[in-house]
């Protein structure tokens, strides 16, 4: 059914459903306007007209949304446009464009927070992802694991939730500098790093389409370069330090921890990448470990005879060789008790990182050439002749790694025959 007629509310109430999926009344006063009713009785009006040589239908509405003359109106607002040219389907998606550009400068930054974690969760480390998440997280938790003494049984709000509760457009260079300042005084170093992590997001949120434009031209320069100065660090386990570091880092009672944190400084591994270091890695038949490497996706480094002993001495709890009841199921947290160790043994205090960087020095005193321990430890390449004229074996490695192991474990005056843990 396909007829002219001039259309009443009457006569629409009255159309029929169509025998075939729809048919069409058009009104005989505004040519190309009319009512579509479809098989299941759904009825809308609509206009239809020529653009460009090509038919074009739009749909204003339905009929039981729109009054009789509010459709009208639009009908002729409508054809008029198509008359001068102009496609009303361009200018709907333009407005519904304008509509959402206004719904993403309302929410808070946190929404295009999560979508930054999302895209990036599969590049990340565990251990990354999950820093970025408790920077966001809204506090209030309880606290199920690893309470300690005078501490509140709830976890306090992310980091950085004060700046990503306001929307994008919001979020200035004072407001930023002004938060840094204050946090700063109670935890500097946690100020820095939340800071690094915060000028990625805003990087990332200026290369998005959807964002871009929302993100204030200053931003974060001017706070970064106020509060992101780093101090390099220096600590380092001395010579005549390693007797000491030893013998009070074995009697940790935490056999797995024990073996960690001698393992990290054998190895100059990182410690995200040893903690999730897994059984199918260690290769007891060719002597290697691959661990997976944050500049080359993975690395091969020896398996050599005192790492191999802590390792054999472990329980095979899960699929991780550093094994913990964590919830990712390996060692989350050395640090509190390589503090205590290292406190008992009277030393100077000493990061994690610091063992990384105490390998690093120890190879030095056997002479061991710069690129072999870079490339235990998975340094980037520093040389064009590294990059592309440096390809080691595994057996090149190992005669230096075990020479290394062996005058660390001399000065430690550790016999390998015992007992490691």
């Amino acid at each position: 059914m396909s007829q002219k007629v001039s259309l009443t509310q009457l006569r629409i109430d009255r159309l029929p459903r169509p025998i075939k999926d729809q048919s069409f009344l058009w009104d005989s006063k505004i040519v190309g306007f009319g009512v579509r009713t479809t098989k299941y009785g759904s009825k809308s009006y609509i206009v239809q007209s020529r653009l460009l040589g090509k038919v074009i239908r739009l749909t204003i509405g339905s009929v039981h949304i729109w009054a009789l003359g509010q459709a009208k109106v639009e009908a002729k607002r409508l054809l008029l446009l198509i008359a001068q040219g102009i496609d009303p389907r361009f200018e709907k998606e333009k407005w519904q464009l304008l509509v959402e550009q206004k719904r993403i400068s309302c929410e808070p930054a946190l929404v295009a927070w999560m979508s930054y974690l999302k895209i990036h969760k599969e590049k990340w480390s565990s251990r990354y992802y999950q820093d970025h998440l408790d920077l966001s997280r809204d506090g209030g938790e309880l606290i199920t694991k690893g309470l300690r003494k005078n501490m509140l049984p709830i976890k306090e709000q992310g980091f950085l939730r004060p700046i990503l509760n306001l929307p994008i457009n919001q979020i200035s260079n004072d407001f930023v500098i002004q938060w840094a300042n204050s946090e700063s005084i109670k935890r500097p170093t946690k100020t820095k790093l939340s800071l690094a992590m915060f000028k990625a997001f805003i990087g990332w949120l200026k290369t998005n389409p959807d964002y871009k434009n929302l993100v204030q031209e200053d931003l974060l320069p001017r706070a970064f370069l106020i509060h992101h100065k780093k101090q390099p660090r220096h600590d380092c386990l001395q010579i005549e330090q390693l007797e000491l570091w030893f013998s009070s880092v074995k009697n940790i009672s935490n056999k797995v921890i024990s073996a960690y944190l001698q393992s990290l400084l054998i190895t100059g591994a990182r410690r995200g990448e040893l903690a999730e270091l897994k059984w199918e890695y260690v290769d007891t038949n060719w002597k290697t470990i691959t661990i997976r490497d944050k500049i080359n996706s993975i690395r091969i480094i020896p398996l050599t005879p005192y790492i191999e002993s802590l390792i054999n001495a472990l329980p095979k709890s899960n699929e991780f060789v550093f094994s913990s009841k964590s919830r990712e199921g390996f060692i989350k947290e050395p640090r509190i008790a390589h503090n205590a160790s290292i406190q008992k043994a009277g030393l100077p205090h000493l990061t994690i990182h610091g063992l990384r960087r105490s390998f690093g020095t120890l190879a030095e005193w056997v002479d061991c050439p710069v690129g072999i321990s870079a490339q235990i430890m998975g340094h980037a390449p520093s040389a064009l002749a590294e990059k592309h004229y440096r390809q080691r074996p595994i057996d090149l490695l190992r005669k230096w790694h075990i020479e290394i192991e062996n005058f660390i474990l001399e000065k430690a005056k550790i016999n390998l025959l015992r007992t490691p843990i």
